[in-house]
């Protein structure tokens, strides 16, 4: 199973950046997860933006492992053409952000010529909790902890010299690389109905093990023996948090449920579920098969 989650909002939403880069852009500002910054980073939206300068903005980095945060600023910002820096959407310098911006569009300094921002971003990654933070705490955009809150482009003007494009959240048609998925799903950038918990605790189990072994027993105490699998130890989990169905018999489903939610909660601790190298490799594999099918010659079978 993989996870793909595209509505049709989303249409209207590409079609919408489409519009407004002929209209003419200055800076994209993409808002990514710190949790999962490669997968939160929308290729789509790259290609829609054609080469703009960026602003990468790290955001939940509270919730981010700050050594993995500071690997992908380097990698980042390392980028032609684009900066990188670290948030937190409710507590952040609007000023060093708006500064960050006009370096990259140096030219767009007045009424006459304002800064043309686009702030976009995948689901639920906090861009309208940024936008109403740069407008000085007026409630300029609805804000809520599920996917999809935002359905339609916004125009704000901040100030005299800076005009603010808001999108709703956008993931892309096909997510080439199942940990992407798992990974965007875990964080809750995708809804509910395109997913099955029990799969994503499950998976978030193995990232944690592999990255952060000592994360599930901190909060959990599990008594798990180190071969122990993510489905013991999910079912462990179950039976410490007292989710049981009849007969004593683990309820996966609550378990899971409970998992996902203290994880994004940032309950487990600090945790960034990937690093530049390994998203750099799962995109690879990714891309792999679909490059051997083009290289074939016709009447060839790809290898």
């Amino acid at each position: 199973m993989s996870i793909q989650w595209f509505p049709g909002h989303m249409h209207l939403t590409r079609q919408a950046i489409r519009d407004r880069m002929k209209a003419g852009i200055d800076v994209v500002v993409e808002l990514l997860d710190a949790r999962c910054p490669g997968s939160s980073s929308n290729p789509l939206l790259h290609q829609l933006t054609k080469h703009k300068p960026a602003l990468k903005l790290l955001n939940k980095q509270d919730l981010a492992d700050p050594v993995r945060t500071a690997e992908w600023l380097a990698h980042f910002n390392a980028q032609p053409h684009t900066r990188a820096q670290g948030l937190e959407a409710k507590r952040f310098s609007a000023k060093n952000l708006l500064a960050a911006c006009r370096e990259l569009a140096p030219t767009r300094t007045s009424a006459v010529k304002p800064l043309r921002l686009l702030i976009c971003g995948i689901p639920n990654v906090g861009k309208s909790t940024l936008i109403n933070a740069l407008m000085g705490g007026r409630r300029a955009t609805k804000t809520g902890d599920e996917p999809g809150v935002t359905k339609v482009e916004q125009k704000l003007m901040l100030g005299h010299d800076c005009l603010i494009y808001d999108t709703p959240g956008m993931l892309w048609p096909k997510i080439a690389a199942p940990e992407c998925g798992w990974n965007l799903a875990a964080s809750g950038a995708v809804g509910r109905n395109a997913l099955d918990e029990e799969l994503v605790a499950l998976e978030l189990i193995e990232r944690l093990q592999a990255g952060y072994p000592e994360a599930l027993q901190a909060r959990y105490a599990l008594a798990a023996p180190p071969e122990a699998n993510a489905e013991e130890r999910l079912a462990l989990l179950a039976k410490k948090r007292g989710a049981v169905l009849a007969g004593g018999r683990p309820n996966l489903q609550k378990a899971a449920e409970i998992l996902i939610h203290e994880f994004r909660q940032g309950l487990l601790g600090r945790i960034t579920l990937e690093t530049p190298e390994q998203f750099a490799a799962w995109s690879a594999a990714a891309l792999a098969p679909a490059e051997e099918e083009d290289e074939a010659q016709p009447g060839q079978e790809a290898d």
